[in-house]
Parts: structure tokens; sequence; C-alpha cells
């Protein structure tokens, strides 16, 4: 998190860690309808509802809204292994570091107590999206899990299966074995407009189905959250000041129609509870993930192939300048600062130092904008790029690209071995291996919050020794072992204390 963060707004994300004493701490798809093969996926009327200023219909909108709502909307509790839960700084110690500990000596007491093994570790919310058991949440209430238990408002409870998450948008896509269940529609969040009331639903403190009230305070919010746990974030939240508590996590934002416009995911706080705002993932954006999700089993996402500047942020301006020795005006629009080789950009002919003002028919005034209207999109994906060069105005057609350079979709089967298993490996130097009298090993970097080495404990920096009994030194070595291979796979590494671990999984 960066410090000009730390220094000015603190957020948090909504889930309950820790079990019922400890609370955590902690961009848009306009989809085509006629394309999707989702059944029940549904989008909601585009005629978005406003309440009266007569009293008596806001009243009675919020009852209408609550009663659709209530019964779709799920408590998750996120199960973990001991080993697994203390292996790294849980997310409640990450909020402490920055923010404090509003708990005092309790806290600390806490930290010295093993729950009970049927004692969740984690708890917040989620939202039935179709009839058959589909689920959507947060990525964070979910990650880390062993077991997930879904209790419907009506007490009764199922073991869900995790279908995939996506960190990049705090997004995760959860199934029970059930039919005829009660389930939302989705709204086109597009339409969403500053003012309009909604509702917010979920289980904040251990409370179910609560429902709050309040109004769209601001969209397009970029509050580098989920920078903590995806390299390629994607942020353009949806601002409501309906109150929003640790638990809320998952849970629905939605309009006085019951249709939902956003997923539940973070607030605005010093203290970890509400304050005023919350933060919640537009409708368009979380529904084209889990279609991804469900028909590819990950998200497809286009890039667009730069490395850019925001210049409605005076303090990026500012530290460009100072760093370039550049005198670059503050303003608005996405200023070009390095483009990436063999991207859409480059076939493109953007360059250095181009301003980016358009997406197809979207104004591009920040980053959260060009986060939303390009991290919505699908490889092969083409965009209306319309920039200012030398004081004038062009416009070029730009196909995306994924991040290794292709265009088509991919699925599971695609992926590489670093892929699948949620993480890279970097050579670990003879000295250090001479020097801590081990006989091979690899670094791990970029270990993916959710993929399989973070479920069996291993973190960036942790040193693996060996993969399925055989030791590697590089990563050519992990892949050779694992590529093609399927089964359970048997790591052995050593965590940042020297402490040495035998874990498995099985190879997606």
């Amino acid at each position: 998190m960066k410090n000009s963060l730390k220094q000015l707004l603190p957020f948090a994300v909504v889930g309950i860690l820790s079990g019922a004493t400890t609370f955590g701490a902690i961009e848009y798809f306009k989809t085509n309808e006629n394309s999707s093969d989702f059944s029940y996926f549904h989008t909601a009327n585009d005629n978005v509802k406003f309440a009266g200023i007569n009293s008596a219909n806001v009243g009675d909108d919020f009852v209408k809204a609550a009663k659709t709502t209530v019964p779709a909307v799920v408590t998750i509790k996120n199960y973990q292994s001991r080993s697994s839960s203390s292996n790294r700084m849980s997310e409640q110690d990450l909020f402490e570091q920055f923010f404090g500990n509003p708990f005092g000596n309790q806290r600390q007491n806490q930290k010295q107590q093993q729950p009970p093994k049927d004692v969740p570790s984690g708890l917040g919310s989620g939202v039935i999206i179709s009839p058959d058991g589909y689920i959507i949440s947060n990525n964070h209430v979910v990650a880390g899990a062993n077991k997930l238990e879904v209790i419907l408002s009506n007490k009764k409870s199922y073991v869900a299966n995790l279908i995939g998450t996506d960190p990049s948008t705090d997004i995760a896509l959860l199934k029970i074995e059930e039919k005829g269940l009660p389930y939302l529609n989705f709204a086109n969040s597009d339409l969403v407009e500053v003012g309009q009331w909604v509702l917010a639903v979920g289980n904040p403190l251990g409370l179910n189905s609560t429902v709050t009230a309040g109004i769209v305070s601001a969209k397009g919010r970029s509050i580098d959250l989920l920078s903590q746990q995806s390299r390629t974030p994607i942020e353009s939240f949806i601002q409501t000041d309906a109150a929003i508590n640790p638990g809320n996590s998952g849970g629905a934002l939605v309009n006085v129609n019951g249709d939902l416009i956003g997923i539940n995911s973070a607030i605005s706080s010093n203290t970890g509870y509400y304050e005023g705002y919350g933060f919640a993932v537009p409708a368009n954006l979380a529904k084209k993930v889990v279609e991804d999700i469900k028909k590819f089993g990950l998200v497809q996402r286009g890039f667009l192939g730069v490395v850019s500047l925001d210049l409605s942020d005076d303090r990026q301006v500012a530290a460009y300048n100072q760093s370039q020795k550049a005198n670059i005006k503050a303003s608005s629009g996405i200023m070009i600062t390095e483009i990436t080789e063999n991207s859409g950009a480059e076939d493109a002919g953007l360059r250095k130092g181009d301003i980016i003002k358009k997406i197809d028919n979207s104004t591009i005034e920040t980053f959260a904008d060009l986060s939303a209207a390009i991290g919505s999109k699908r490889p092969g994906d083409k965009v209306m790029v319309t920039y200012i060069r030398n004081g004038k105005s062009y416009t070029e057609t730009v196909t995306l690209k994924d991040q290794k350079g292709g265009t088509s979709f991919r699925s599971k089967a695609d992926l590489s071995v670093t892929e699948k298993i949620g993480g890279e490996f970097e050579v670990l130097s003879d000295r250090f291996k001479t020097d801590y009298g081990l006989n091979s090993g690899v670094i791990a970097r970029n270990v993916v919050e959710g993929g399989e080495l973070e479920r069996i404990g291993v973190y960036d920096n942790y040193i693996i020794i060996e993969v399925n009994g055989k030791p590697v030194n590089s990563q050519k070595d992990v892949e050779k072992i694992l590529d093609g291979y399927k089964g359970t796979v048997q790591i052995k590494y050593v965590d940042e204390y020297g402490r040495m671990y035998t874990r498995g999984f099985k190879m997606p």
C-alpha cells in the first residue's frame, strides 16, 4: 500500500477474519447479451427506477427491494487449517501494521490462542446469481480456505465448491448443489447515477441478513486496494454511503427494484468499521468475470499494452516530473510513458507521450476510467482509442492482447505450469545454498493469492527445495517435472524462519 494512501485515507476489506472476535482489515464489461450462453446470469431491465421524493414512496421501494434481496444473500464461512492460517502475517496483522490496533491488548491475547477446528477463520457474504446454486462473492472472502460453508437466509447450510477467483477484481465464483434457489438479476451498472438510492445487504459483524440504505456517492473510484493481491488490479468502484461493515464483503448492492448493481468489497475507515463510505465492484464487471470463470475456468482479460501516468493525480505528476526532470502539467487524461513490446498499442502506432482521452465512447479522465474501459475487455476485442499528440487529436483502432501477446481465448489446459500452480521461480545462488546447507532450491516469486502454492503455505521469497521428490534449481526444472503431469504434486519448501515443510496439492 502506498505511503500517500496510508497518510490520506485507509481502506479496509469488509470481511471478518479470525472467527467471531477479530475483524479483518485489510474495472467493466458491457456485456453483449446475445453472445452470452449463461442461462441464469440475467441482466435486469435497464430502466433504473429512482425513489420518489415522497417519503412513503421511498419506504415502499426499500421494502420491496429488501424482500427481493435478503433471500438471495448468503453467509460464507471460510475454514482454514491452523498451519495455513499461521504461516504468514494475517490480514488483520497487516491492517494493524498500517492503521494501529483498535483492540489493544485484547488483540494480542487473541493472537496467542488457536481457534478450535470447527470455528471459521473468516466470515463474509455472497449473492446467489442463478437458481442452480452459483454464488458470487469476493476473492478475499474465500482466500486460503480449506472448506467453504454457505448458509442461506433460511439457515440451510451447504459446503460450497470454489469454481474460480480473480484477484484483479476481487471476485470469486462458488457453487452449491441445490435447485430452485432465489437469485438476483444483474443490472446494467453503467446506468447507475450518482445520487441514486441503493441498499446494501449482507452479514455485517455476524448479524445475518442486515439491510442498510444510502445513495450512490460517486462512481469510478480507484482506491489502490487491490494492488495488495494482484499485479494487474482493476479498480473503478461504486462508492456509497449505505452502511457497510466487516462481514458485508461479497454482499449485494442493489437498486430500489432489488437488482444487483454491485458487490460490496471495501470501506473507507480509520477504525476498520463504517465511517461513511463503502465501495462495490460494479455489476457489469462482476458479471463478465464470473461468466469467464464459468465458461473458461479463468478470466479472459485484454490489455492495451501501455505504462501510463494519470494526469489527474497531482502527486503522480509531481513525482514523474521529479524523477524524469520533466514539466508535465496536471490536467485530465492518461499519458503514455512506455509502450509494451508486441502489444496492441504498439501495433496501432501509439507512442510515448500520447495522451489518451477516450476509449470508444467513454471519456477517459482518470486511471480508473481507463481501467474500467480496458479491464472489461477480452483478448481480440477492438477498441477505438482517441488521443492527443502534439496538440492534435487522433483516433486509432487497437486490438487488445493478453499478457503473452495473444488474441485468442485460453482455457486452463492452455496455461503454463507456473500459471497453473500460481507462482514463478528464481535461481538460488550457490553462495546462499552453501551458507544454509542446501543442495538445491529456487526462490518463489509473484505467488498468486488463492493459487495452489499459496494454498499450501508457500509465499514470496520462500525456498522450494524439491518437487515430487526431485531437486529443483531453476524454473525450467519445475516446469519439466510438472509439464503434462496429472495427480498430486508434492512440494518441499523452507519458510522465512528456516522451517521445512512438505505439502501437496492436486495439479489443476
